[in-house]
């Protein structure tokens, strides 16, 4: 089926763009135009931020709810999330059920977000950054697309990183960290290149070889975990502790929200939208407490096994390689299949960013999506080379500080859907038209009082807020949920009075 609706293939707001050359630029355009017909013509995406209209999506036979909950279970099957679940015993010294109870709990929390998003896939044909136009404007919008773009990118950070650490404890250390990332980097460009058919099939099949070599981890490195550990604190910087660990597994678990519609627009309108809820909870669900338990028996190991303990000591990715250690050369293999698996978790980030990228303004928009992509390649993968030894670090304050605004957005969605729109609905024919979304000014104060709640209840360890600071030796990190609670209460009366003063 092809993708974009024109005879030439190009969506109608590009072809204009791409009319009557003149010049150098005009040549360049011209080429371009050249290449986008020639991908579509191999049944791939030149789609960019243009709506999917309703008569030119796909049906369900070629792209079932089942792949929903497939996609999202390849994409979270990866080392990224068994190196999250490290963090509880091994940073927040919690023992292993303290870290499993507040891992599972923290992200199923989080999924509901994502999972309420990729309703929107369907229902719209918009891409979710587009939708943020609906609830926060146009102007204001793009505050929430620069966020989303540095999580995208903060993201595929990670995985570059725990892939090279991976790919160079496998090599015993013959192979560098930066070799690793550049290859991870460079295959998970050349997927996204070909848009979202290609990065689907990719996603059906590589859960697969993902879920056997996990498995064969548990099995090999199981009789090691520490499940007995305990956790370690008074009883108030345990509560502190606990609260972080969960904020954290909930904000890297609510931060796929700002993609989670981009991956669904070319599913029918019929699309029942409490199957793409529950497909997605199950599919995201599964695969991050998978991985998360993982991580956690890994971490609470080294407790009595000081070879992992000294593995921990190099890398993340050096400890998974060490759990498989006892399988000689075939658990090198295996290390290599973990590592290659983090395309997996790359690929969707990757293709939001260069999305989200054409939304910055009609310039932007009159970049083509491959040639963003490729930018967002080149920053995350210069990076991940310079922040290749402080994984910890990153993950720790990176993924808390970027999920607050998810949640701050979230309750502004929420509120602006089951209160403002409950009978109206919203008009997806008008997301390129100013004058018909809404001004902006509710959610934009709404959100920057979040933020503030926020910045008073985080606890980073380069700042606690004085309200997190209450709680423990080390504070309690509770700003993802002081954000979304301001917020909300904020919003309603602020956007009632916009409606009232402009009717938008």
């Amino acid at each position: 089926m092809v993708l974009a609706p024109n005879d030439d293939g190009l969506p109608s707001n590009r072809t204009n763009a791409v009319a009557n050359p003149t010049g150098f630029g005009g040549k360049i355009r011209t080429q371009w135009k050249r290449f986008e017909k020639q991908l579509v013509a191999y049944n791939l995406e030149a789609r960019g931020i243009q709506r999917v209209e309703p008569d030119e999506r796909h049906d369900l036979r070629s792209l079932g709810s089942t792949q929903v909950a497939v996609l999202w279970f390849s994409i979270n099957l990866a080392a990224n999330n068994i190196t999250l679940g490290m963090l509880g015993p091994a940073v927040f010294g919690l023992g292993f059920l303290d870290s499993s109870l507040c891992a599972v709990f923290g992200m199923l929390v989080g999924c509901l977000s994502v999972a309420y998003i990729a309703t929107f896939g369907p229902r719209s044909g918009n891409r979710t950054m587009i939708f943020a136009r609906y609830t926060m404007g146009w102007w204001p919008s793009k505050l929430v697309v620069i966020l989303n773009i540095i999580v995208l990118l903060g993201y595929c950070l990670i995985d570059c990183v725990v892939a090279g650490q991976i790919l160079s404890a496998v090599s015993t250390n013959d192979m560098s960290i930066a070799v690793g990332i550049v290859a991870v980097a460079v295959i998970t460009w050349g997927i996204t290149t070909f848009g979202y058919q290609v990065f689907h099939y990719y996603e059906r099949y590589a859960w697969l070889p993902q879920l056997v070599v996990l498995c064969i981890l548990a099995g090999v490195a199981g009789p090691d975990f520490n499940i007995t550990s305990v956790s370690s604190g008074d009883s108030a910087t345990l509560a502190g502790n606990r609260l972080s660990f969960f904020g954290l597994n909930l904000a890297a678990a609510i931060t796929y929200s700002g993609g989670a519609a981009d991956y669904f627009v070319y599913y029918p309108e019929s699309t029942p939208k409490w199957k793409v809820f529950a497909v997605t909870m199950l599919g995201l669900s599964t695969s991050f407490t998978f991985a998360f338990l993982l991580g956690i028996g890994l971490a609470s190991g080294m407790m009595t096994n000081t070879a992992w303990e000294g593995a921990y000591s190099v890398s993340q990715g050096a400890l998974i390689v060490e759990g498989l250690s006892s399988l000689g050369s075939f658990g090198k293999f295996c290390g290599v299949i973990i590592a290659l698996g983090l395309v997996a978790n790359l690929i969707p980030p990757t293709y939001s960013s260069g999305i989200d990228a054409q939304i910055l303004g009609r310039w932007a928009e009159r970049v083509p999506r491959v040639i963003w992509n490729t930018i967002g390649v080149l920053i995350y993968t210069v990076c991940a080379l310079a922040g290749r030894g402080h994984l910890a670090e990153i993950f720790t304050n990176f993924l808390a500080l970027m999920g607050y605004w998810v949640s701050i957005w979230i309750a502004i969605v929420l509120e602006e859907h089951l209160i403002f729109r409950r009978k109206v609905g919203f008009n997806w024919a008008s997301w390129n038209e100013k004058s018909k979304l809404p001004l902006g000014v509710a959610a934009l104060v709404a959100f920057l009082v979040g933020w503030v709640g926020a910045i008073l209840c985080m606890a980073q360890v380069w700042y606690i807020g004085p309200i997190a600071k209450l709680v423990g030796e080390y504070g309690a990190d509770m700003g993802n949920f002081v954000g979304f609670a301001w917020a909300a209460l904020v919003f309603p009366p602020l956007r009632k009075w916009e409606l009232k003063k402009f009717g938008r």
